[in-house]
């Protein structure tokens, strides 16, 4: 063979094995990625879904929340037969649009991951194709109840409720207000619409996303802390003074009321400002941040749910001036670590993260991973796998646990929360007023987490509303008082 000849074949060779070399590492190595971090790029396997039916989501009650529909060229699209109701949490589903919500995070098991070998293998059999079916623990009626009572509260700005079985981790509730008509976005500029709504913000969970200032129910997190962390008792006097300073700056109380030398259980139930920020700073910055890792702050919440929307609960500042916020750590410098431990400073928290912190204490110091998703079922009604109960942290030990709860307790049976007492049943909880605004009419935050009965809890909430006149235990604590009532009911009901 002449040496033309040889460079020929040897280039060929190569060129043969670049060929080869790249076609394995598309169709092989670099195929997950392609199906999942890069779809828009993978048209295929989006028109490819365009003919297959979507399994079909339901409420905890068997009621259909989301369905596909086949039109008549073929297409299957999208149908949201309870309309807004569940546009939090669930999301939408459009080939144009993209998926958000529990349709996201369950996109492949809704439908159903097929190579194409199976795919022409369905059509060549007539066997129709499509994902498995998802069960939610999202109970409808307590939903909607959320959703009405947020409205009326703040008809305006909106709020959110989340409620879960503390010991489970399943969300009974998942309400955000103003919210959407999964429907609406199949008209033309319609998501251009809704993003563009800077007042309403239709489109933000507000259960999951950006957080707020929690005002005094971040004293059950410092409550915890103190009591597990063997440096106080319920009996441990603290200093309920007025205008103590802290980082230099006086602390008032509310109505400035100067309480002097009070019990834990007693700062709790009157919320002492300056009680429980001393509490803070004697167990250091170190300690406070511990404990608040171990109830879920500082990082994104283990949902079931893209990660993309949701938001860390913690301290938060502007990296430079005019910046966007940026997630720091309790024991930076930039932290005022006393009024951090009454929910001020530059703490800002979801509605998830305090439904977490009530549910903690009423499963004896375990924190559940939260999961809307409660099973999914195959065409034939089988099941294919059931979401099971995990634990994501042991917060706090048993006995800190059941001191916390006698001191929540105190806030409903003789504090701030008495709005939210039940006849019959024993509610633990704790309010929260985070000021918004200042001088005559002021405008505020308002909180109230609970969880009930206090002996044996079924229930864990957090429930908040914007822009409203008032305090926490006179608008929100009857917001959280029926839809626990509700929910009680509800588990009574077979």
């Amino acid at each position: 063979m002449n040496k033309p000849i040889t460079r020929v074949f040897i280039v060929s060779m190569m060129m043969f094995a670049l060929l080869v070399g790249a076609t394995s590492w598309w169709t092989v190595v670099d195929a997950d990625s392609l199906n999942h971090d890069r779809p828009e790029q993978n048209r295929r396997a989006l028109l490819r879904g365009l003919k297959i039916k979507r399994g079909v989501i339901r409420d905890a009650d068997g009621k259909v929340i989301a369905r596909s529909v086949k039109r008549s060229d073929g297409v299957y699209t999208r149908r949201y037969p309870q309309g807004d109701l569940f546009g939090h949490p669930i999301g939408y589903s459009y080939a144009s649009l993209g998926q958000t919500g529990v349709e996201a995070f369950y996109d492949e098991d809704l439908r159903g991951e097929q190579s194409d070998s199976e795919s022409l293998l369905g059509e060549l059999t007539g066997r129709e194709q499509g994902g498995d079916n998802l069960q939610t623990t999202i109970d409808p009626t307590a939903q909607a109840q959320a959703e009405q009572l947020i409205a009326a509260a703040s008809p305006e700005q909106g709020g959110s409720a989340v409620a879960l079985d503390p010991q489970t981790g399943a969300v009974k509730v998942m309400a955000s207000v103003p919210g959407y008509d999964p429907n609406d976005l199949r008209q033309t500029g319609a998501l251009d619409r809704f993003n563009k709504d800077d007042t309403r913000r239709p489109l933000v969970n507000r259960a999951l996303q950006f957080g707020y200032a929690p005002g005094s129910t971040m004293k059950v997190v410092t409550l915890a802390a103190a009591l597990d962390s063997g440096k106080f008792d319920l009996d441990t006097p603290v200093d309920g003074t007025n205008n103590v300073p802290i980082s230099g700056v006086p602390l008032k109380n509310d109505f400035n009321e100067s309480l002097g030398s009070v019990d834990l259980v007693t700062a709790l139930a009157k919320s002492v400002n300056t009680a429980f920020a001393q509490v803070a700073v004697d167990l250091g910055k170190g300690t406070m941040k511990k404990y608040m890792d171990r109830f879920g702050f500082n990082k994104k919440p283990q949902l079931d749910y893209p990660k993309n929307a949701m938001s860390a609960s913690g301290e938060y500042r502007a990296k430079k001036q005019g910046g966007p916020l940026g997630l720091f750590p309790p024991t930076s410098t930039f932290a005022d670590i006393g009024r951090v431990g009454i929910g001020q400073d530059k703490l800002l928290v979801t509605p998830l993260q305090m439904a977490q912190v009530a549910a903690t204490i009423a499963n004896k110091g375990v924190l559940m991973k939260p999961h809307i998703g409660a099973r999914l079922v195959d065409r034939d009604g089988r099941t294919t796998r059931t979401i099971e109960p995990e634990v994501q942290s042991e917060v706090i030990s048993e006995s800190a646990a059941a001191d916390v709860t006698e001191a929540m307790v105190a806030v409903v049976e003789r504090g701030t929360g008495g709005a939210a007492q039940i006849p019959g049943v024993q509610v633990a909880g704790k309010t929260g007023t985070a000021e918004t605004t200042l001088g005559p009419g002021a405008k505020n935050k308002l909180w109230f987490i609970a969880f009930a009965p206090a002996s044996d809890p079924e229930v864990a909430i957090a429930v908040t509303v914007d822009d409203v006149v008032g305090f926490g235990g006179d608008v929100v604590a009857p917001i959280a008082k029926q839809l626990i009532q509700t929910l009680l009911n509800e588990k009574k009901t077979p």
